[in-house]
């Protein structure tokens, strides 16, 4: 395992691939303008779809470091984009665990790999913290912005207190899912990069 510190060519992989994950991200963040349950199912969307460039991803790391970094990057960009700070911490604290856990198989276990995207994946669940933990701002915010009373009651009914611990579990397991799902696509970067 490479513990050497991060150069120059690393923080251009991760910016790169930050924008990749930012971009299905994006399209996905689309979607849910047409039916609010859609933005319930990002918790499968984005790991499936996400899992292509971070599979990719995945094959470029040897340090530690790299996943946390661009967790940070993540809770800047959703800040920027409207989502608030109140997912930072956590998207966040997601990346350090991540990278520990692609550490401990010294970043070529595919096993290791899995549970680290899976546990990577749950950042996804932080945008739906605005909703869950300011819902009484959060709505009348959706209301001024155009949306209709039924948009709001129907996203309201999908993601809440008591549904937000379900969607944490189905980001996870989509997220273990779509670990194979990348894999299968970049198969060759990964024998390349001698994960097993």
């Amino acid at each position: 395992m490479n513990d050497k510190k991060l150069q120059a060519k690393d923080f251009i992989t991760i910016g790169i691939f930050t924008a990749l994950l930012f971009v299905v991200e994006f399209a996905c963040g689309i979607l849910g303008f047409i039916h609010p349950y859609i933005v319930a199912s990002y918790v499968v969307l984005i790991p499936i779809v996400g899992s292509i460039p971070m599979m990719l991803f995945y094959t470029k790391i040897e340090k530690f470091g790299m996943l946390t970094i661009m967790s940070v990057l993540v809770a800047i960009i959703m800040f920027v984009t409207g989502m608030g700070y109140l997912g930072a911490p956590f998207i966040i604290a997601a990346g350090v665990i991540a990278d520990l856990i692609a550490r401990s198989g010294r970043y070529k276990s595919f096993k290791k790999t899995i549970i680290s995207y899976g546990v990577f994946c749950l950042w996804i669940c932080a945008n739906y913290f605005p909703v869950v933990i300011t819902a009484n701002s959060y709505r009348k915010n959706l209301i001024e912005g155009g949306y209709s009373a039924e948009y709001c009651d129907n996203l309201f009914r999908a993601i809440n207190s008591k549904t937000i611990a379900v969607l944490l579990i189905l980001c996870f397991v989509f997220g273990c899912v779509g670990a194979y799902v990348g894999k299968a696509v970049v198969k060759k970067h990964f024998e390349k990069a001698g994960i097993v």
